[in-house]
């Protein structure tokens, strides 16, 4: 085994962690867990669309104009370039897949709009 580039690390933020699962050319799969009663900040991105899978708990998306709610096995696409938020409305630990794809993926291709944490545009997804 001894091979530690393939040890997924789980960054922490004040919403929850995020841990990325594995990583391409133009795809990046991480692990999201997002605490009871915390959302990420209102964002968008230019150069990536995300999927999200939710695995447990309960997702209030938002989508450009639409908010919608998902549970276990349930899932969402955002363009690029849509303003987004996902926010965990319930009592549980929200968990779920997130799929990006994109010419560029890097952390910091971050435009936010408002943030609950009062940060500004440093990397966080």
């Amino acid at each position: 085994m001894g091979n530690d580039q393939n040890v997924a690390a789980t960054e922490l933020r004040p919403w929850g962690s995020f841990t990325v699962l594995e990583e391409g050319s133009r795809y990046k799969i991480k692990r999201i867990e997002v605490k009871p009663g915390h959302r990420l900040s209102l964002q968008m991105h230019h150069h990536r669309s995300e999927h999200w899978i939710v695995v447990c708990g309960t997702a209030k998306v938002t989508c450009g104009e639409q908010e919608i709610l998902l549970t276990s096995n349930q899932s969402t696409y955002v363009p690029p370039c849509t303003s987004h938020r996902l926010e965990n409305t319930g009592v549980i630990p929200l968990i779920l897949i997130e799929v990006q794809n994109g010419e560029y993926l890097g952390e910091d291709d971050i435009v936010r709009y408002q943030d609950d944490y009062a940060r500004t545009n440093q990397p966080e997804d």
